[in-house]
């Protein structure tokens, strides 16, 4: 789950990370409220949205009186970044920057570790930086279970050139930077910039934080930082029934068990669209699990069965702990569930645990909707055939 700035501001300053003063607002008017609170000479108008680039697409702006800000807000409010529109702002103070830095701490899947990344010359500019001056940003390796303490601070800041006089206290911020990754179960803590002010303090100017949704049983408070306005209406509903489900482009919807089991799914989908009129690719992912209850498959026939941009269903399921014959009285039932809001085919494909049982079941309903075959590659081509004609 990826945070606006101004959540992670807030994360920050609850780790003690130095931060400045921000308010939040959705309007022009609680901007010029919110710009008279700080009371001071200086405010930085900050658009709230989860993308990149906000600066350089003048979602940025500096005021210097409550009218300036107001009218700020009024240009950045509405506007649309990287196909993200604004809708709310952050007015924090200013603040006398006298060097700008970056410092990225962030989960390293390939190397089963967490990966420092830290340079002296922070600002917008930094994803230029990485591509043309690799060696400008240094890339220290950080152990999960020692984490980012204050000898790992010291390695960080010594590889990315600090002047002496300022090591210690960047490295003091990096080491409550690392606690807050720790703490909030992220993949990605990110401040750009990680400013020295006039009067030699270190602070985070802005941040980026992602957390790792599958951490969420450990944090009940994470479903106030949940922002459902930009979600698929399908992908709500999904959440609501505790199911794994990604909404995608395509017009065959698929339902499998086991994330490595529905990927692969995809694929196969996706190569057979390509023999067919208008390459149907993959409408969605959805995992149902080891529970193929006839509630579950109803509700995921449901959910799929609601996208628009579906025409046939695929269910391809590899019965282990949940038998095949388990499965196949799930769909008959998930059938009688939905009654006449099940109106599009469905290809199935068991195998594995009691899959002559399953596929007798539905031999034995012959329901008009479901198509059997034996192999995912066959039911792929045939769902992709259904897909292209109708």
């Amino acid at each position: 789950m990826d945070l606006f700035e101004y959540q992670a501001r807030d994360l920050f300053e609850a780790g003690g990370v130095p931060v400045l003063r921000g308010i939040v607002a959705r309007t022009p008017e609680e901007v010029e409220q919110a710009t008279r609170t700080l009371a001071t000479p200086v405010v930085v108008v900050k658009a709230q949205v989860k993308t990149g680039g906000r600066g350089k697409a003048g979602g940025v702006k500096l005021a210097r009186s409550a009218e300036e800000a107001r009218d700020r807000a009024a240009d950045i409010l509405g506007l649309v970044i990287n196909g993200h529109t604004v809708e709310q702002v952050m007015i924090t103070e200013g603040a006398d920057i006298a060097e700008e830095y970056y410092f990225g701490l962030l989960l390293d899947r390939a190397n089963r570790s967490y990966l420092a990344m830290c340079s002296v010359e922070g600002g917008m500019d930094i994803e230029t930086l990485a591509e043309e001056h690799p060696e400008k940003l240094a890339r220290v390796e950080v152990d999960p279970i020692t984490g980012l303490d204050a000898a790992k601070a010291d390695e960080i800041v010594a590889a990315a050139g600090f002047a002496e006089a300022d090591r210690a206290e960047v490295a003091r911020v990096l080491v409550l930077l690392g606690e807050v990754y720790r703490d909030n179960d992220a993949t990605l803590v990110e401040v750009n910039p990680l400013v020295k002010t006039g009067d030699g303090r270190i602070l985070a100017l802005d941040g980026k934080v992602s957390l790792d949704a599958n951490a969420a049983f450990r944090h009940p408070d994470w479903t106030e930082l949940a922002d459902e306005s930009r979600d698929d209406p399908l992908e709500i509903r999904a959440r609501e029934k505790h199911l794994n489900y990604v909404k995608l482009d395509g017009s065959v919807g698929i339902i499998g068990n086991g994330a490595g089991l529905v990927m692969s799914t995809l694929d196969v989908v996706a190569g057979a669209g390509k023999e067919f009129p208008g390459s149907p690719t993959p409408a969605n992912f959805l995992d149902i699990g080891g529970g193929a209850s006839a509630q579950v498959m109803a509700d995921g026939l449901d959910i799929i069965l609601s996208d628009e941009q579906v025409k046939v269903v695929f269910v391809n399921v590899f019965g282990g702990i949940t038998a095949c014959s388990e499965v196949a009285k799930g769909i008959i039932a998930a059938l009688e569930i939905l009654g006449p809001k099940a109106t599009k085919p469905i290809v199935v494909r068991l195998d594995g645990n009691a899959v002559e049982i399953g596929r007798h079941i539905l031999t034995e309903a012959a329901h008009p909707l479901v198509t059997m075959e034996l192999t995912m590659d066959s039911a792929a081509r045939k769902a992709a055939e259904l897909a292209s004609t109708n």
